[in-house]
């Protein structure tokens, strides 16, 4: 995935800003953003009411210090809040106002902007759910907009609050290990894709058992396996679009490590997180050539049934029409033919019906017609 950087005067980016006419779905009310300040690896709950602002002139105001804001379901007032704290260009702006994107990396002067997907299984449905997120990195900050108003798990990502009340699992997953904190607000992007990367395993397991089932379904017979081979399908299609374009990400971010400075310690996780994606996305490749050869079998099985269901029906349409053959000559309405007037003309008609009609069912039977 190519990167663009693009530097645009900050007066300028204002007032594109101001005329730039945006649409974005309301979140409901009460599902406030979350923010931590850190200091040496070490977060802490930002002051009650505190700004984006107030976030970014703490950590401009000593080494070691970033912050972090996680917004479960961002309104525009939070996106313009953001925007306007951090400066970012329009087309961030516009990009964090529309959802449905495919998982891209681009950069805009010190802001890197990463579009990713996570994903989780619903056994009970069949179905792979996605869920988007927007993250923005910047010196000293960082925020992680969830689009889908989901977690990673598929949890609703609205829970969250400043007070921390349902936000434990969350903050293990961003803010746990300090050690990584320390190397900045990059480290936390990782902790997100490492997340994400991990939570592919789960669903890749389902998607495993399905095929498994659906194997048994259509060598069992199951006239209704072909619609289900086409669910399963799609969903590993959804599937491959997010681990091959998350590939790309990982690989554009890896490729300007050196050129943005990333530190090496964090240069071997996003490693180890390629590492995991690529066997990942191998499974979810396998599971789409497998699928479209249990496809290609159940045709196969399914032309192999039709074609014994007509030859059983050509088997008795051939039976039934031997005596038809007879019974038609013989109901012919001439006054001269043989054994019309005969005594045993009747016996006879009707032994020709039976004795062609058995000779073409052992014909059959022999042939494996019947």
């Amino acid at each position: 995935m190519a990167q663009r950087d693009r530097d645009t005067p900050s007066s300028r980016r204002r007032d594109l800003l101001r005329r730039r006419a945006v649409v974005h779905e309301a979140a409901p009310a009460g599902v406030p953003h979350l923010t931590r300040y850190v200091e040496d690896g070490r977060p802490t709950p930002a002051p009650a009411g505190a700004s984006v602002a107030d976030g970014l002139r703490f950590a401009d105001a000593a080494d070691g210090r970033m912050t972090m804001s996680l917004y479960p379901r961002p309104t525009e007032p939070d996106v313009r809040e953001l925007a306007e704290a951090w400066d970012l260009h329009p087309l961030v702006v516009e990009d964090l106002h529309h959802a449905h994107q495919r998982p891209k990396l681009e950069r805009y002067g010190d802001v890197l902007f990463l579009v990713v997907r996570s994903a989780w299984y619903v056994d009970a449905e069949e179905d792979v759910v996605l869920a988007e997120f927007h993250v923005l990195v910047r010196p000293g900050a960082v925020a992680v907009l969830c689009q889908d108003g989901r977690w990673i798990d598929g949890t609703p990502a609205d829970r969250l609050d400043e007070e921390g009340a349902g936000s434990d699992a969350t903050v293990r997953t961003l803010l746990a290990d300090e050690d990584l904190l320390r190397l900045g607000p990059q480290a936390v992007a990782y902790r997100l894709l490492d997340a994400i990367v991990d939570g592919y395993a789960p669903v890749l397991q389902g998607v495993g058992v399905d095929k498994e089932q659906i194997e048994r379904q259509v060598f069992s017979g199951d006239a209704a396996v072909a619609e289900r081979i086409y669910r399963l399908s799609q969903e590993v299609i959804d599937m491959q679009h997010a681990t091959a374009s998350l590939t790309e990400v990982l690989d554009a971010l890896r490729a300007g490590s050196a050129k943005h400075d990333i530190a090496p310690e964090l240069q071997a996780y996003l490693q180890d997180v390629s590492d995991h994606l690529t066997r990942a996305d191998a499974r979810v490749r396998e599971y789409r050539e497998a699928l479209g050869q249990i496809l290609d079998v159940n045709a196969t099985l399914v032309a192999q049934r039709q074609n014994e269901d007509m030859k059983k029906i050509s088997g008795w349409a051939a039976i039934l029409f031997a005596p038809t053959l007879v019974a038609a000559v013989y109901g012919m309405n001439f006054e001269v033919m043989p054994e019309l007037h005969w005594a045993f003309g009747y016996p006879l008609a009707v032994g020709l019906m039976l004795t062609f009609s058995v000779v073409l069912y052992v014909v059959f039977k022999r042939g494996r017609w019947m």
